[in-house]
């Protein structure tokens, strides 16, 4: 459906944009607080899989630097 007057052109982008806006705040409200939460919980692991790493390399080290001594 066409818009025939300026005053339906003009009511019709009003439509879009509340349309949009709603659109915004639903992806605002809901899927950007999920990827968030999701972010922190990887981030959670990923530091703890740095801490085994460095432990595995400290202990390596440890390794190296005993028979280094002996």
């Amino acid at each position: 459906m066409t818009p025939k007057s300026v005053r339906e052109n003009i009511i019709s982008l009003q439509g879009h944009i509340t349309g949009l806006k709603k659109d915004l705040s639903a992806i605002k409200n809901n899927h950007l607080k999920h990827m968030s939460l999701r972010i922190h919980e990887l981030g959670g692991k990923i530091d703890k899989i740095y801490w085994v790493l460095l432990a595995m390399v400290g202990a390596v080290a440890l390794q190296l630097f005993q028979n280094y001594l002996t």
